[in-house]
C-alpha cells in the first residue's frame, strides 16, 4: 500500500552502523534491502515478518505491544525501549499546531525508532474521526451521524481517501476510525460518532476503511481502526463506558454486524470498548476478542486497547500485573498506556517470565502488528510524505466536505418556508450561526471541542452570505435583537455546545436550552416565517416547540464547511438526507429505535425534499 515519499536512496548493503550514523546526524532514513531478509521488499510480507520475529528479543517484542502518549515519552526512550507506536490523545498536538510541525514531530520520533538495533519503524495514531481533526487548518467533515444521513457509502469512501491524504502529509499513519458502533440510546454522549441506529447503516459506511486503507498504487494509505468493540452503543440508559445488558442474540444481531463488515474490508486494527457486556469488561473478555473477533470473524489485524482501557478491568483506578495478563490473554495485542508505559512493560515482562502470558501469545501479537507495518510500506518509506502537505485543508477537500454537508441535511418540516430565494431579505440568529467550533462539535482541535474560531472554515452565516445574491440583505444578531416584520424569513441556528464521550451523556432533559428558546421566541414574535437549523450530535426533544416553527432542518455537526447548509436552505442542492436515527417525541421515550413499537415524532429514514 504505497503512500510515503522516497526520502533518500541508500546503497543496498548499507550497514546498521551507517543507518545509525544518519539518524544521529538528524538525516533522512530509508531502509533498503540489506543482509537481513526482513529488509528486502522483494520477499513476501509473511517471510519478512517471520525473519524479523526470529531476530527480536523479548524487549523488542514488548516494545511493539506498547503505545505511550507523545507527551510522556522522549525520542531517546523510544529508542531504548524499542517502542512500536505512539499516539496523540484528543487535542495533543505539537506547538505550533501546523501540518508542518506535525510532520517534523513525526519524523523526529520515527528517527528514534529507526535508531533501534533492528530498525523497526513506529506507527503514530490519532483520532481523525471526521477529517484530520486535531490539526489546525485541516478539513473537518461532518461527524458520522451526518454521514449516515447521506446514505452514500461512495461519498464516505472519498472522505476516507481525503483524510488519508491529509494524515500522510503530516506523517500520521494510523487512524482510530471509523467508529462502527450502533447507537441505540440518544442519551449517549457518543451518539454523533455512530452512523446510525440499525446495524445495516454503520456496516454500509465501512467504506471509509477502503478510503483510508487504499490498496491501489498511488493514493495515500493509512491504517484504519474499527471501534469500539463491541456494543458500546447498547449500554443501559445510554451511559458511556456503561454496561450492555443484552442477550448474546441481540449483541450478534445488532452490534456485531458492522465489525463483520469491517473485517471483510480487511480493517487493520480493532479497538476494544471501555464498556461491559452483562458485567464483563470488554478489555478482559477473551470470548468476544479471541473466540468471536479473531477466530469466528477471521480478523487478521491487531487489537488495541482504548486509552488506559486495561485500568477498567477490575473496576479500580490504575492497572495491576493481573490486569495486564488478563488483557493480553484476552487477545489485546497492543496496549494504549499513555503515561505508565514503563510499568506496563515491566508487568508484561514479569508475566511472561512467570508463564502467566505465553511467548506464543506475545509472538502472535507481534506478528499481527508487524504484518500491518510491512503492508503499510513503513520499512521502505518510514518518513512523512510531505508531498501531501498541500492537501491539508485544500480547496478540493473543502469542496468535498461542502458536498457532504449538503447531502447530510435532513429536512424534517417545511410549511412553504424553504427553499429561500437568493434575493430574500433574511434575518439570521442563534449562537451556532457564526461559530465554527459549535458546528464542528467535539473531537475538533481539542478533545471536547470548543466554541469560536477554533480552526479556519466557513460558518453557516458565512455560507448564507455566499449563497445569497450579493445585493440581498442578510442581517445577523446572535440573540435575535433587532428583528422586525420587514424580513422575508428568519433563520435560527441553534443546538448543542461541543462535547465528547461521557461529558456529553444526557441522563436528564434533552431539549434546547433557555438561550436558544428565547432567541427563537424573539424571531417568532416578529411574525416572520421561522426556519430552525438544529446543530446537534443527536435528536433533541423539540416536539412541544415544533408547531411554532415553519421549517426544521437537522444539520447535525457539519464541520468547517457551513456553505453546504446554505446550499440546501437556498435550494442550490435539494435536501436528500434521511434520518439515521429515530426522532423521539419526548426524552421519556429513550431508548427509541426502529421497530420497537413506540410512536416517534419522525421515524427512522424520514426526510423531506423540495417539490
Amino acid at each position: 500500500m504505497p503512500y510515503r515519499m522516497d526520502i533518500s536512496s541508500l546503497k543496498a548493503c548499507l550497514t546498521a552502523f551507517g543507518v545509525l550514523a544518519l539518524v544521529a546526524l538528524g538525516g533522512p532514513v530509508r531502509a533498503e534491502p540489506g543482509p537481513a531478509p526482513y529488509l528486502d521488499p522483494r520477499l513476501s510480507v509473511e517471510d519478512r515478518v517471520e525473519d524479523l520475529l526470529d531476530r527480536m528479543s523479548l524487549d523488542d517484542k514488548l516494545g511493539q505491544m506498547t503505545q505511550p502518549e507523545r507527551r510522556y515519552i522522549t525520542p531517546e526512550e523510544i529508542t531504548r525501549h524499542r517502542i512500536g507506536s505512539v499516539l496523540s490523545s484528543g487535542g495533543s498536538a505539537p506547538v505550533p499546531n501546523t501540518p508542518r510541525s506535525w510532520a517534523d514531530m513525526y519524523d523526529a520520533l520515527q528517527r528514534a525508532a529507526l535508531a533501534g538495533p533492528l530498525r523497526i519503524p513506529l506507527m503514530y495514531g490519532v483520532d481523525a474521526v471526521h477529517g484530520h481533526n486535531t490539526v489546525v487548518g485541516a478539513t473537518i467533515f461532518p461527524h458520522a451521524i451526518g454521514l449516515g444521513a447521506t446514505r452514500d457509502p461512495a461519498l464516505v469512501r472519498r472522505i476516507g481517501a481525503a483524510t488519508a491524504e491529509e494524515m500522510a502529509g503530516t506523517g500520521v499513519d494510523w487512524n482510530f476510525a471509523p467508529c462502527v458502533c450502533v447507537a441505540r440510546n440518544d442519551r449517549w454522549g457518543r451518539t454523533y460518532e455512530s452512523f446510525g441506529e440499525v446495524p445495516e447503516l454503520p456496516a454500509a459506511m465501512t467504506t471509509l476503511i477502503d478510503g483510508l486503507q487504499s490498496d491501489e498504487p498511488g493514493p495515500a494509505s493509512v491504517l484504519a481502526t474499527a471501534k469500539h468493540y463491541v456494543a458500546d452503543g447498547g449500554t443501559e440508559s445510554g451511559k458511556d463506558r456503561g454496561d450492555a445488558r443484552i442477550s448474546e442474540e441481540e449483541l450478534r444481531a445488532v452490534h456485531l454486524p458492522p465489525f463483520r463488515a469491517a473485517v471483510r474490508r480487511d480493517v487493520g486494527a480493532v479497538m476494544v470498548s471501555y464498556s461491559s457486556w452483562n458485567g464483563q469488561k470488554m478489555h478482559g473478555d477473551r470470548y468476544l476478542i479471541t473466540d468471536v473477533l479473531k477466530r469466528e470473524l477471521g480478523f487478521e489485524g491487531f487489537v488495541v486497547s482504548d486509552y488506559n482501557g486495561i485500568d477498567t478491568i477490575d473496576g479500580r483506578p490504575g492497572f495491576t500485573s493481573e490486569e495486564v495478563a488478563t488483557a493480553v490473554n484476552a487477545g489485546i495485542d497492543m496496549v494504549m498506556v499513555p503515561v505508565e508505559w514503563r510499568r506496563f512493560i515491566d508487568y508484561l515482562r514479569d508475566a511472561v517470565k512467570r508463564g502467566d502470558v505465553t511467548m506464543a501469545r506475545v509472538d502472535d501479537a507481534n506478528r499481527r502488528i508487524l504484518t500491518r507495518k510491512f503492508q503499510l510500506g513503513l520499512f521502505e518509506r518510514p518518513m512523512a510524505d510531505r508531498t501531501y502537505l498541500a492537501s491539508v485543508g485544500s480547496a478540493e477537500h473543502r469542496g468535498l466536505a461542502r458536498r457532504a454537508v449538503a447531502a447530510s441535511q435532513v429536512l424534517l418540516k417545511n410549511d412553504d418556508a424553504l427553499p429561500l430565494y437568493d434575493d430574500d431579505k433574511v434575518f439570521v440568529a442563534g449562537r451556532a450561526a457564526d461559530d465554527i467550533g459549535m458546528q464542528s462539535g467535539g473531537w475538533t482541535i481539542t478533545w471536547q471541542g470548543g466554541t469560536g474560531p477554533v480552526t479556519p472554515g466557513t460558518t453557516i452565516l458565512d455560507g448564507i452570505r455566499k449563497v445569497a445574491d450579493p445585493s440581498a440583505t442578510v442581517t445577523y444578531s446572535r440573540d435575535a435583537t433587532g428583528i422586525d416584520g420587514s424580513y422575508d424569513a428568519a433563520i435560527a441556528v441553534v443546538g448543542e455546545r461541543p462535547y465528547a464521550e461521557y461529558h456529553g451523556d444526557r441522563p436528564g432533559a434533552m431539549g434546547l436550552d433557555d438561550a436558544d428558546l428565547e432567541t427563537i421566541g424573539r424571531l417568532r414574535a416578529s411574525g416572520v416565517p421561522v426556519i430552525v437549523v438544529l446543530v446537534s450530535g443527536r435528536p433533541l426533544d423539540i416536539a412541544a416547540e415544533l408547531p411554532g416553527w415553519d421549517a426544521l432542518v437537522a444539520s447535525w455537526l457539519p464541520g468547517t464547511e457551513g456553505a453546504g447548509v446554505a446550499d440546501v436552505l437556498y435550494g442550490e442542492t435539494a435536501p436528500t438526507g434521511r434520518l439515521p436515527v429515530t426522532w423521539m417525541r419526548s426524552a421519556s421515550q429513550q431508548p427509541i429505535n426502529r421497530g420497537d413499537g413506540k410512536k416517534p415524532l419522525f421515524p427512522f429514514g424520514y426526510g423531506l425534499t423540495y417539490e
